[in-house]
């Protein structure tokens, strides 16, 4: 070989180990006896050898043990190691390494026609972190970490194929209570930090055998496991519920919520996933109902009530195109006067195959789904409209839910009413009832007043009936306070109502307020009010709610009782 040849070959050479060298992976050439033809710098480097250690010659089990001394290699069982890398193999194989430094390696063994082997390392420890990060993203909810909705169905199927072998296990649906609230008013990362401690308090009380998951929003779930009668289930979900309802300390707030729970008890009779999580969530609805922050297990009734309540919501969707809603009126009598002043619009649900339903039984159904935003505007539109038409220039009242000052305009919808109308401002009157103004999320105060300045009446209905508090009276433009039933039923033989309503009328007159008592049913009851200083009276006594196109034997009843009411005290006067 000539000189030319020699510096051709060194060059070869050369570039192979510069190319070899510059690999992404490490190399080494193996011979049919286990020894090292050549290798690169990668492949030394993966596992902290020298380049003495690697040397053409070397055999594989050195190698190994030069590893093993510096404590890279997979296992725990050093020799297990040696033997399983320098056993015999003659069809080329890949396979994953996790050495105990905690990389994880990739190997590819190829044979070489001459017995030996062509082998190449790669350091695949961030691509599998990435993956299983990926997986455990498809799989957990990214906040709390709990399992997602996904991984929550597949847990059930696996317990439930355990259930269909004999065991039992538990279903327990959360909802938060008063969550939206803390969004609303501390605003979302705060919120978002209640539900991270949310998690961790439920992950605290669940046992490992359990699963607990957030399943969206502020709805979380726990698959309890080995379950044996469902006072088990009760006895978690009142653990959860107590630790739950403590309060919690975010970003420098105390804040306070709570949580309401439903159970299904997961059995060789109930043993579908699906069924099992909408007995859950029936359940929970129900609990929900009952006021919160208390625990309801599953009842067949329940699947019936849910039915039933679908059936209605349905029909109220339609009901409206249908022109099926009908407003009667009941009049409010002035006591001054002692003639009506004006009438409360009540709706009435006229439906074509069970005829009128009361307001209680589809109202909370509209409020909970919305419908109640279409109602309202269409009470005030047909109120307005009507009182126009009336024969005497009295004034309407109309109630607007709670619903409609959080998620609708009742500005916007009381000014629409008056405009297509024509109808006098001075003569329309909005009743809330003081639950709304509990809500600190919505701007209740500026929402009144701007009704108020158009020259609509406001008025607080059923008063004294729940967190009744005098500064209402004060902080928002009330011009009139409704005295409940509650307080009038009893009368005048009840000395505990009779005290509330006179103290009520007392606090309306020193306020320059109107009282108006509702329930009024008799002589006497009317002839309490009178006394006690109230402004005016409702009830039946006059005359109960009617519709429209009664409204003028309606002002009749009440001129004739009037009337009659006026000779019997004359009567009275002239006989002291």
């Amino acid at each position: 070989m000539d000189h030319k040849e020699n510096t051709t070959l060194e060059l070869l050479f050369q570039y192979q180990s510069i190319a070899m060298d510059n690999m992404t992976q490490g190399l080494c050439l193996f011979d049919r006896e286990q020894r090292v033809v050549v290798s690169n710098r990668q492949y030394r480097d993966l596992y902290g050898l020298t380049e003495a250690q690697v040397q053409p010659g070397t055999t594989l089990e050195k190698i190994c043990r030069a590893r093993i001394a510096r404590g890279i290699y997979s296992g725990n069982d050093p020799e297990a190691y040696v033997a399983e890398r320098t056993a015999p193999f003659s069809d080329g194989h890949d396979r994953t390494q996790r050495l105990t430094d905690g990389r994880t390696i990739f190997i590819r063994r190829r044979p070489m026609p001459d017995g030996g082997w062509l082998t190449t390392h790669e350091d695949i420890t961030d691509r599998c972190e990435a993956e299983a990060k990926v997986s455990f993203m498809a799989l957990h909810d990214g906040l709390t970490g709990l399992p997602n909705r996904t991984q929550f169905h597949n847990r059930i199927e696996e317990m439930l194929a355990r259930v269909r072998r004999g065991e039992r296990a538990g279903l327990l649906s959360l909802d938060l209570d008063h969550f939206k609230s803390v969004n609303d008013t501390y605003g979302h990362p705060v919120g978002d930090a209640l539900l991270q401690e949310v998690a961790r308090r439920i992950r605290d009380t669940t046992r490992e055998t359990d699963t607990a998951a957030r399943l969206s929003g502020d709805e979380f779930a726990v698959l309890q496991a080995q379950v044996r009668t469902a006072s088990d289930c009760a006895a978690l979900a009142q653990r959860l519920i107590s630790i739950l309802s403590e309060p919690y300390s975010i970003s420098g707030h105390l804040i306070m919520i709570g949580v309401s729970v439903g159970i299904a008890i997961a059995d060789q009779e109930n043993s579908e996933a699906e069924c099992l999580m909408r007995s859950a969530d029936l359940a929970l609805y129900s609990a929900k109902n009952e006021g919160r922050g208390t625990y309801r297990h599953f009842a067949t009734e329940m699947d019936i009530e849910m039915q039933e309540r679908r059936r209605i919501e349905g029909d109220l969707r339609a009901a409206l195109v249908r022109g099926e809603f009908q407003l009667y009126y009941q009049p409010i009598m002035d006591l001054r006067k002692m003639s009506p002043c004006g009438f409360e619009a009540l709706l009435r649900w006229n439906h074509p195959q069970f005829g009128v339903v009361p307001p209680l039984n589809f109202i909370p159904i509209a409020e909970e789904t919305g419908l109640i935003l279409p109602i309202t505007e269409w009470v005030l539109h047909q109120a307005c409209n009507d009182a126009v038409s009336w024969s005497r220039p009295l004034s309407v009242a109309v109630n607007l839910s709670a619903a409609h000052f959080r998620h609708g305009n009742p500005a916007q919808s009381v000014r629409s009413a008056l405009e297509v109308s024509g109808l006098d401002p001075a003569r329309l009157e909005v009743e809330i009832t003081e639950t709304l103004l509990l809500d600190k999320t919505v701007p209740i105060s500026e929402m009144l007043q701007e009704i108020k300045n158009m020259g609509v009446r406001i008025s607080m209905d059923d008063f004294g009936t729940g967190y009744s508090s005098l500064s209402y009276l004060t902080d928002f433009p009330f011009d009139k306070i409704k005295i409940d039933r509650s307080f009038v039923k009893d009368l005048p033989a009840g000395k505990g109502s009779l005290a509330i309503l006179r103290s009520i009328a007392g606090l309306g007159f020193s306020l320059g307020m109107t009282t108006t008592a509702e329930g009024v049913e008799t002589d006497e009851q009317l002839a309490v009010a009178i006394s006690e200083g109230c402004s005016e009276v409702q009830g039946y006594y006059f005359s109960p709610p009617r519709p429209m196109d009664e409204m003028a034997e309606t002002l009749q009843r009440c001129d004739d009782k009037c009337a009659g009411y006026q000779r019997q005290r004359a009567v009275s006067l002239k006989v002291v």
